[in-house]
């Protein structure tokens, strides 16, 4: 679902598609528009369009119906309510929040167009601004053309790796910025736009924060939103200046640590992420497991203490992890075993992860235990503790209601493969 489009943040630049020449292009809706960005397109990106792309218009009411069957096929309702309590345990969104129709009522606010990789449609919403139209035909027109060389819907749709489908979905996404932005400024955004990318970034989240619905999602909500246009298209960039005829998903990065530092994707081999199985926990029963990643976890620290350059520092190191939401007679829980590069990493982050908790329930509640802390506050169990893991430093994050035994998860029985 983290697919569909933020174009509307992209009116901030002040420019509209470019001119040229204006033909029809068969019938339907936003000929011209179609017929103006193809050539462009094609240059860009270096690829030709195999077929002619099906565009259509739709009202939003249309859009709110496409969204409810795409969340009812992309987002099962267990895998949305295993999502939502792990965001809900690691205080990330509100207990009261209804993630299911937050997300519907804040893509219904956003969309201007979308392509459907199913039925191989770009549709635009009816009465857009043309501005936005010229915008929204370009970058769809991006996700077309991809999806004629690759299958999108498989790369946006990986089961139980929330982390390699945000990178997925910035390869995808980023391609389509960046070429959507330099084809709008006629040429290098570094050259057209003073301030370049940062003048990008500081104007779309601008944008981004006078949309209602936006501006008051959690912001675990607006980064994940933003991460695969920003922090894609800058990845497209680094990867167009150091291989110009490389398409980006000849490689996929296979993390958000790929995406988002250059050494990890670019060295020989790759920084691939270590992949972490849990075992089936004790006294408690499991009901939905993914991986949290570096981005994610950046967000987790920055969310609790403010500080991006404590929460830059505490997520860098990460090798890999998995978490896992559970359920109890008592109430839910989540277990989240991190891998990390050096015991330095594993500890800056078991620091900070242990000052997230002093702020969410007050300095003074941890005590000492083997290996680390455990606090005792609002009717729960949190237990911080890191170490050696087959020859691997960690850190083990477990939740659970005040009733329920912290010791959940037998270490000796966790697979770690590289």
């Amino acid at each position: 679902m983290r697919s569909f489009e933020v174009v509307v943040c992209c009116v901030a630049l002040g420019v509209a598609a470019c001119g040229g020449e204006r033909r029809p292009v068969g019938e339907g809706p936003y000929a011209r528009q179609i017929a103006d960005a193809i050539p462009k397109i094609e240059k860009a990106v270096g690829l030709k369009f195999k077929t002619q792309p099906k565009v259509e218009a739709r009202t939003k009411q249309q859009v709110r119906t496409f969204l409810e069957e795409k969340f009812k096929e992309d987002l099962p309702a267990a895998q949305l309510e295993g999502e939502q309590t792990a965001l809900r345990r690691l205080g990330l969104i509100p207990d009261s929040m209804d993630l299911r129709a937050f997300m519907l009522d804040l893509y219904t606010e956003q969309i201007a167009g979308y392509y459907d990789p199913a039925r191989k449609v770009l549709y635009v919403v009816e009465g857009t601004d043309t501005t936005i139209v010229n915008i929204t035909v370009t970058h769809e027109l991006v996700h077309a053309l991809q999806d004629q060389y690759i299958n999108l819907d498989s790369l946006q749709h990986l089961k139980n790796d929330s982390d390699r489908e945000a990178a997925a979905q910035a390869v995808i996404e980023g391609q389509a910025t960046f070429e959507q932005m330099e084809i709008m400024v006629g040429g290098s955004i570094a050259a057209k736009i003073p301030g370049g990318w940062d003048e990008v970034r500081r104007l779309i989240r601008q944008q981004s924060a006078q949309m209602p619905i936006f501006s008051r999602a959690p912001l675990v909500i607006q980064e994940s939103a933003v991460f695969p246009y920003l922090s894609g298209a800058e990845f497209v960039r680094r990867l167009k200046e150091k291989s110009p005829n490389a398409q980006p998903f000849d490689r996929m990065p296979t993390s958000t640590e790929q995406v988002m530092h250059p050494v990890a994707y670019e060295s020989t081999p790759p920084d691939a992420p270590t992949s972490v199985t849990l075992p089936a926990p004790r006294g408690v029963t499991s009901v939905y497991d993914d991986v949290m990643g570096e981005f994610a976890t950046r967000v987790f620290l920055f969310e609790h203490l403010r500080d991006q350059n404590a929460a830059v520092r505490g997520a860098g190191g990460w090798d890999g992890d998995r978490y896992m939401v559970v359920k109890t007679p008592a109430g839910d829980g989540i277990i989240w075993l991190s891998i990390w590069d050096t015991p330095l990493d594993a500890g800056e982050f078991g620091d900070l992860a242990k000052q997230t908790l002093n702020r969410r329930y007050g300095a003074g509640v941890g005590s000492p235990v083997a290996h680390g802390t455990e606090f005792h506050a609002m009717g729960r169990t949190v237990r911080i503790t890191g170490g050696d893991l087959q020859g691997r430093p960690y850190v083990l994050y477990v939740d659970v209601p005040a009733s329920v035994s912290p010791d959940v998860i037998d270490l000796s029985r966790v697979t770690l493969r590289q």
